[in-house]
């Protein structure tokens, strides 16, 4: 299938809305002269509402370790984003009853979408696995953490990277590996710059 046709059935899906309390709203992007190809968890609530990937402070976070513009980053020509899950899964509660994370991708959409969209970005230069459900799926063959996988970032490179997801609730995981932005981020960006050129 092409890609044109493929991006729109995807966002066309409705395999899960019976599990998402806010509804589908699956939010990818791609070309098929993309470029780098970041393999995130799935869409927040911010997202949902603006309908644009990674609109939030995790996606603020994420352009600065990549060193890309946001019009960089939203041209698919350069980067496709293809999460774990396409569609918001809503948030978990806490005890209290206050909002806490948000729930993991639903499991039916990396199965469904993954393969024939994988097949169809046939020009990427960059793979870059963000979290512990790309890392699960992807990566926990060759890793035992997501940890141990970011720390291997100059053998990964340059063709992949893994990153623990930029989300401000991973602050104390920078804390406590502050090779990765004394370190790793040069070599990240380094990489991403060449093939933005």
């Amino acid at each position: 299938m092409r890609l044109p046709q493929l991006l729109a059935d995807a966002r066309a899906c409705t395999t899960c809305a019976a599990h998402l309390p806010h509804g589908p709203r699956p939010l990818l992007q791609a070309a098929s002269a993309s470029r780098i190809l970041i393999i995130g968890q799935a869409p927040g609530a911010a997202a949902h509402a603006s309908g644009i990937p990674w609109d939030d402070r995790s996606g603020q976070r994420l352009r600065d370790w990549l060193a890309l513009t946001p019009e960089q980053f939203y041209d698919p020509r350069l980067v496709a984003l293809m999460p774990m899950g396409f569609c918001f899964p809503g948030s978990a509660t806490s005890r209290a009853g206050a909002k806490a994370a948000d729930l993991a991708p639903r499991p039916e959409c990396a199965p469904q979408w993954h393969p024939p969209l994988l097949a169809a970005l046939n020009r990427v230069e960059l793979t870059i696995y963000i979290g512990q459900y790309a890392f699960a799926r992807y990566l926990a063959d060759e890793f035992d953490s997501i940890t141990a996988a970011a720390r291997a970032y100059a053998i990964m490179l340059p063709a992949r990277l893994a990153l623990p997801h930029p989300s401000p609730r991973n602050n104390l995981w920078l804390k406590k590996h502050p090779w990765f932005e004394s370190e790793a981020l040069e070599a990240i960006r380094t990489r991403v710059r060449a093939i933005a050129a």
